[in-house]
């Protein structure tokens, strides 16, 4: 049955050609609100990156507020900072995998960068207990796999850095 439209179009709700042409239309549609679902998710997980940087910047410039944020176990201030800092890298790294700004290749290329650091090796054992209470399918616990598997070969031979690292892809 056609009805006319108060703008003056038909509208065939009998199902004919017209509501063939609409299924490809609702498709695309759905596609497109996926897409800036997507887009908006990436948007509000770097925003909480900027609030959380600009705390531990805060931190890092006032020993008594690095004190509070910190849960490390007795680091000197100086220390302490460093160690925030070392986080603060590590989390940048894992935003930019986690919104698609670097695939996993480039994700295991600036964590066996970062594995070199001193600092950060340092931060990395101390925060070993944390890590254990992330799910174990979480992208930071995967990712953590990652950097235990960088350590460990790095340790036996430091000399190959550029090649550590686990052959399964972090998601």
């Amino acid at each position: 049955m056609a009805t006319e439209n108060s703008d003056g179009r038909r509208n065939d709700s009998a199902g004919g050609d017209g509501a063939g042409g609409l299924e490809p239309l609702v498709r695309e549609l759905l596609r497109q609100v996926a897409s800036l679902a997507e887009e908006l998710r990436n948007a509000n997980l770097i925003q909480l990156h900027r609030i959380a940087e600009a705390q531990t910047d805060r931190a890092i410039a006032d020993p008594l507020l690095a004190e509070a944020m910190s849960t490390l176990p007795d680091p000197s201030g100086n220390r302490r900072r460093q160690l925030l800092f070392a986080n603060m890298q590590y989390a940048k790294i894992l935003l930019n995998h986690r919104v698609g700004a670097i695939g996993r290749d480039e994700l295991l290329g600036h964590l066996r960068v970062l594995c070199r650091n001193l600092v950060f090796q340092e931060y990395w054992e101390l925060t070993r207990d944390h890590r254990k209470s992330l799910p174990r399918e979480s992208l930071e616990a995967t990712v953590g796999r990652a950097v235990d598997a960088i350590m460990d070969e790095l340790r036996d031979d430091p000399d190959e850095w550029w090649v550590v690292g686990p052959d399964t892809e972090p998601t």
